[in-house]
């Protein structure tokens, strides 16, 4: 037969000239997991430094496995683990007939002299298990990708495996644990007095909206965010808002208030919401500007306008039909390569898929989509705000200001989520709700009517409610906000409202 030749390394490494395949032994160290539970019977206090760096399966040998499960059982229960308790367990046990029985506890715990040691046994041990899982997460990618299956295109194999990963990633993570009050209130008493030195005494990043960042105190660090409306009242245009804002503040504010914004935009496209933008900033109405009804004056205002817009840290990614687990790998993959990512805007919720192909049931998937959203806020440290629609139930009510039990799957959403915001905007129900004479009214009756909803008309005009319905570290209430509509804008509201409504 004649000898294989290539360029390739690893296929040199594992072919000679009989096509004999080398055959590597998977990362792993017995001594070191002789003596760790060795040291665990002869001290279970030794238990308390472990117990949650090591899992049975992170031992390359599964007696070895086995034995420490059987450890974590008995001290769990608060027994004591030592040869003697754990002999009746594996007195009969086959897999130890070759060490010599359940004597090879006994052995294990002689041959020990120190404890002191235990923790680092136990991250080499678990180091070696991540080494293993990484050959075996190879393996399964190169598999994977020779297999030709029309359910699984090759990005969503890259996503599923860069969140095999993470996941695996996260099982080292070892220096989660309890953090004295000392240190918590030293990182308290620093963000309090960030926010001080700053006007706008705001301790997150800002909405660029005065009584909204006043009532929130601007989107906070690892918060789940959910901005919730009927069609037309304006959540998309306020996200919008509230996305730029951040942006811009970065750079105005050398970053102290601001931060580069991901906004993902699985209903509208990229150049749809750059239009939206574009109009706001030049006070040209969007739809116009779709249309051509534009002046040649108006041009100046596009240029000026898109020199501001351009300097904003402001990221778009308007892929359709994107998953859960697809949008946290590229919120990941930005976080990279911008680090002062400070905010994630979602456009909307219901447009997100959840890993699970099932479409039998919308409320678990919502559930998995809201538990991945908040998992990504912490992971990143950042607010993610995702916009939500509202059930149809608040057509039905006379007064159509939105309830929590509004949101639609909201048991999962309320109950993940660490703000609830609606947009609520009374004059576009009211607009539609003009009185009409009805059969044998007076006439100076209805007229009497219908001035007093003109008369109402004109309170509300252009009044947009923000409903702050739950706050997980804060107060609820009401936030009352300008709303330009021929240019989807929100500000604040320099009139007799400019004092926000407690409930």
């Amino acid at each position: 037969m004649s000898e294989v030749v290539t360029n390739f390394p690893a296929l040199r490494a594992l072919t000679n000239g009989d096509n004999a395949v080398a055959v590597r032994t998977p990362p792993h160290n017995i001594e070191a997991e002789q003596a760790l539970l060795g040291s665990v019977l002869v001290n279970n206090v030794a238990y308390e430094r472990i117990g949650e760096i090591l899992q049975p399966e992170d031992f390359y040998d599964p007696v070895h496995g086995r034995i420490y499960e059987a450890i974590s059982t008995l001290i769990n229960r608060g027994q004591i683990a030592d040869p003697k308790t754990l002999r009746g367990l594996f007195d009969s046990d086959p897999a130890l007939a070759p060490l010599g029985g359940a004597q090879y506890l006994g052995d294990l715990a002689a041959s020990i002299i120190s404890i002191i040691n235990v923790e680092d046994y136990a991250r080499l041990i678990h180091d070696l298990y991540l080494r293993r899982q990484l050959i075996t997460l190879g393996e399964d990618v190169v598999n994977e990708a020779y297999r030709h299956d029309l359910d699984l295109p090759a990005v969503r194999q890259i996503e599923g495996t860069e969140q095999r990963l993470f996941e695996l990633a996260k099982t080292g993570e070892l220096d989660r644990g309890f953090v004295k009050l000392e240190k918590a209130l030293v990182v308290s008493l620093k963000m309090a007095e960030e926010a001080h030195k700053r006007d706008s005494h705001v301790t997150g990043v800002t909405t660029g909206l005065r009584d909204l960042d006043r009532k929130l105190g601007g989107l906070q660090k690892s918060d789940l965010i959910i901005l919730a409306g009927r069609p037309s009242m304006g959540k998309t245009a306020l996200a919008t808002n509230i996305a730029f804002n951040a942006a811009r503040a970065w750079g105005e504010r050398e970053g102290k208030e601001g931060s580069a914004v991901a906004f993902f935009s699985l209903e509208m496209s990229s150049e749809q919401l750059a239009t939206r933008l574009l109009g706001e900033h030049a006070s040209v109405p969007s739809d116009k500007i779709r249309r051509g009804e534009i002046k040649t004056d108006d041009f100046t205002k596009f240029l000026e306008a898109a020199k501001t817009l351009s300097r904003a840290p402001l990221y778009i990614d308007d892929t359709p039909g994107l998953s859960v687990a697809g949008l946290r790998t590229r919120a990941r993959r930005l976080k990279r390569t911008v680090p002062h990512l400070g905010v994630i805007v979602i456009d909307y919720l219901q447009l997100l898929h959840g890993t699970s192909r099932r479409d039998d049931n919308r409320v678990q998937e919502v559930s998995e989509i809201t538990r991945n959203l908040k998992a990504l806020a912490k992971e990143l440290e950042i607010p993610v705000l995702a916009l939500s629609q509202l059930s149809r139930a608040v057509e039905m009510r006379e007064d159509k200001r939105p309830q929590l039990a509004d949101l639609r799957e909201s048991g999962s959403i309320e109950q993940d989520a660490d703000v609830v915001m609606f947009v609520y905007r009374e004059e576009y129900y009211h607009a539609r709700a003009e009185p009409t004479r009805r059969q044998d009214e007076d006439e100076s009756k209805f007229n009497t009517r219908h001035q007093r909803w003109m008369e109402r008309g004109e309170e509300i005009r252009n009044i947009a409610e923000v409903v702050i319905a739950k706050q997980r570290h804060g107060p609820i209430g009401t936030v009352e906000l300008h709303f330009d509509g021929p240019f989807t804008r929100f500000s604040d509201l320099e009139k007799r409202f400019s004092e926000d409504r407690d409930e």
